[in-house]
């Protein structure tokens, strides 16, 4: 679809369009911050780019899709992230899943870059006809080409530094630009289930994320919510490469009056979620909640109706979680029992207590660095609720009982 289809109101948080796309190249070339960056991640890095500024301007017109950007230059550059920093990922999609219908995927959020390029990856090996357009906050964004690089790979913004007034404008635009995405551009989407990462694994979606859905599309709210096919997923790590630098800032959070990240340490965790550790990765997706959308009162009031949709998402996330040794662990050090045993042994357990030891101490340098003293009993609780969080959300989902079961 070129940008002159597309309505003038998406212009300033779309994907770029494949006749965007030359001049887009052009610019990122002449980005020396950019070249610096990148090419100490891509090799031979100002050649790629032309090639595929070569093939885009080909013939006068575009000839060069986002997917197939995403699959010459990003594809390669996800798949050595794969091998180098984890111990392989799968994805699992239910029996008979509609894979040529366009889903919002809405997920729990765990790294801030790698989650839905993940996704992406993961549709491309499983032979789906397209990736996903990803949501993407604009405090993220904090350099041109940052901005630039995401909406070549698919990325609409959503635009958060805005005042109320502005807010709700810049909400019904973008509820208005997904539909246009899954109707019209038969694409996929991805948007994390709240704004941010839920830092301590707990993952609940915002009602305001549904509400915002609804601004856009046709119909009643339920026919609106269905027009996005709202299909739960889980993506769960065996390792968080962030997990230490999440507890530094549930302590900073809590001692430091006001305290908020700043552009350096989100950078921080950008990059130590790209290529820290993080052993097994698994995508799953629950069953999307149309049919269950259709079985609602159709006179139920707003106010009932998000938390109840809220709470079915969270539900399917939840059952659908990949839980590791080390999250029962976790939850067994957490809760003071050893009711979890059987899905771990004892090297196992030795294995996560000394990778415990080993973030915890990570996370207390850092606190030092900042001139505070560490409370490494509170960043130890801190870390094992990220990996415990999970199994007792299962657990509650799938009415299981991990002590006595």
């Amino acid at each position: 679809m070129l940008s002159s289809q597309i309505p003038e109101e998406f212009k300033d948080i779309r994907p770029y369009t494949p006749d965007e796309l030359p001049q887009v190249f052009a610019e990122l070339m002449a980005d020396e911050q950019f070249m610096a960056v990148a090419s100490k991640m891509v090799p031979d890095l100002k050649a790629k780019l032309g090639q595929l500024q070569a093939a885009a301007s080909a013939s006068g017109t575009s000839s060069l899709s986002n997917l197939d950007v995403q699959k010459m230059f990003f594809y390669p550059l996800v798949k050595h992230i794969i091998s180098s920093c984890s111990e392989g990922i799968d994805l699992s999609v239910p029996e008979g899943f509609h894979r040529e219908q366009p889903h919002t995927f809405i997920t729990n959020h765990r790294d801030i870059v790698l989650d839905s390029a993940f996704l992406s990856f993961l549709l491309v090996e499983n032979c789906f006809p397209t990736t996903v357009e990803i949501a993407i906050g604009d405090n993220l964004l904090i350099y041109p080409w940052i901005k630039k690089l995401v909406r070549i790979n698919k990325s609409f913004i959503v635009q958060r530094s805005l005042s109320m007034r502005e807010m709700l404008r810049a909400s019904q635009v973008m509820s208005r630009y997904m539909h246009f995405a899954i109707e019209e551009k038969h694409e996929n989407i991805w948007i994390a289930q709240r704004e941010g990462r839920a830092k301590d694994s707990d993952d609940r979606t915002q009602d305001a994320l549904l509400k915002m859905m609804v601004m856009g599309g046709e119909g009643t709210v339920i026919e609106r919510l269905r027009q996005l096919h709202l299909t739960p997923m889980a993506l769960s790590y065996e390792y968080d490469p962030c997990d230490f630098l999440k507890a530094e800032e549930f302590q900073l959070k809590r001692d430091v009056e006001g305290f908020k990240k700043s552009k350096q340490d989100d950078l921080v965790n950008m990059q130590t979620g790209i290529f820290g550790k993080k052993g097994r990765i698994h995508f799953e997706a629950a069953d999307c909640i149309d049919t269950w959308l259709d079985t609602l009162d159709a006179e139920i009031s707003k106010t009932e109706l998000f938390p109840l949709v809220a709470k079915y998402i969270d539900r399917g996330i939840h059952r659908s979680y990949r839980l590791f040794a080390g999250n029962y662990v976790a939850a067994d050090m957490l809760s003071g029992s050893v009711g979890r045993a059987k899905y771990y042994d004892e090297a196992e357990r030795g294995v996560f207590e000394s990778y415990l030891a080993e973030r915890v101490a990570l996370a207390a340098k850092n606190i030092e660095a900042r001139g505070l003293k560490p409370d490494t009993t509170f960043l130890r609780e801190r870390i094992l609720t990220m990996y415990a969080n999970p199994v007792f959300n299962y657990e509650k989902a799938t009415d299981t009982d991990g002590c006595c079961a």
